[in-house]
């Protein structure tokens, strides 16, 4: 029996198979979390000197996603094949360096199995097929992207602009919503947010929040239609502030302290593009009942 058949009438074990792919790219992108910042951050100095006529640097050894191997922050110890394994590694070492019994950060298990168990809710929501596999690669940049904001306070054009452009594709085929509804909704999410950054800016003579979160919506739209746009500003916001008010207590910070608001669209946009229409449906259904 083909691969396909297998997948389409044992929605079970697409959902393992969802999971054990979910596991495996949540490794991967614990690089990517890891090393993009890193890379950007050279490539940005390096226009720099370039714009400012500056000399260049000593050419620094290869530094990309794929080079040089992965290793241990705390010794440089190379890390092997078995170590790498997803989950299990980290349950088989106890948490620590093979070479020099440093602590490993939670972080690395804690993505992975995110990944996994997304990626086993996402095959469970929607069963094999194009919507399943599209949000899949959806999920996965958004957690990616969602770390690195949380860290870095950035949200790379190289994660978000394929990702708005892969919307549009999938949509010229009504994957989600028509295309007519995606261009727009691409075009409301960039203005919405653009338009709350001037007009603050203007007010206050600050920038509230950062230029990729426009983007970060604008892919939403192109995902999910203008349609989805009112709810995930209304999640995000909700929840970025209640959150940002916790965090805040907790650090004893000041309220001009930069949150990043990137996680928070992204939940809010993945709830909106997987449940939108209920959670829409149920709102006015409860306000025409009062």
């Amino acid at each position: 029996m083909p691969l396909n058949d297998i997948l389409t009438l044992h929605p079970l074990s697409f959902v393992i198979a969802a999971m054990l792919v979910g596991l495996l790219m949540g490794s991967f992108l614990n690089v990517v979390v890891w090393r993009l910042p890193k890379m950007l951050d050279r490539e940005w100095r390096e226009e720099a000197r370039e714009v400012l006529g500056l000399p260049g640097e000593t050419p620094l050894p290869t530094f990309n996603l794929m080079l040089p191997h992965s290793q241990y922050p705390h010794c440089g110890h190379r890390i092997r094949a078995w170590e790498n394994i997803p989950l299990l590694s980290y349950l088989f070492l106890r948490g620590r360096c093979s070479n020099c019994t440093a602590a490993i950060s939670k972080r690395y298990p804690l993505t992975e199995l995110a990944c996994g168990l997304l990626s086993a809710f996402i095959a469970w929501h929607f069963g094999f097929g194009w919507q399943a596999c599209m949000t899949l690669l959806l999920s996965w940049g958004l957690l990616a992207m969602s770390l690195i904001d949380a860290e870095h306070q950035l949200l790379p054009d190289m994660l978000v602009l394929p990702l708005i452009w892969l919307g549009l594709i999938v949509n010229s085929f009504a994957l989600f919503v028509p295309l007519h509804d995606a261009l727009w909704g691409a075009v409301a999410g960039y203005l919405a947010l653009w338009s709350v950054f001037w007009l603050f800016k203007l007010i206050t003579g600050k920038e509230g929040m950062g230029h990729g979160d426009f983007k970060l919506l604008a892919m939403f739209g192109a995902w999910g239609g203008w349609q989805i746009l009112p709810l995930t500003i209304l999640l995000s916001s909700m929840v970025g502030a209640v959150v940002g008010v916790i965090l805040l207590r907790l650090r004893n910070a000041k309220t001009s302290t930069p949150i990043p608001f990137g996680p928070f669209l992204a939940i809010a946009g993945w709830i909106a593009l997987l449940w939108g229409g209920q959670i829409t449906g149920f709102y006015w259904q409860f306000v025409g009942l009062k």
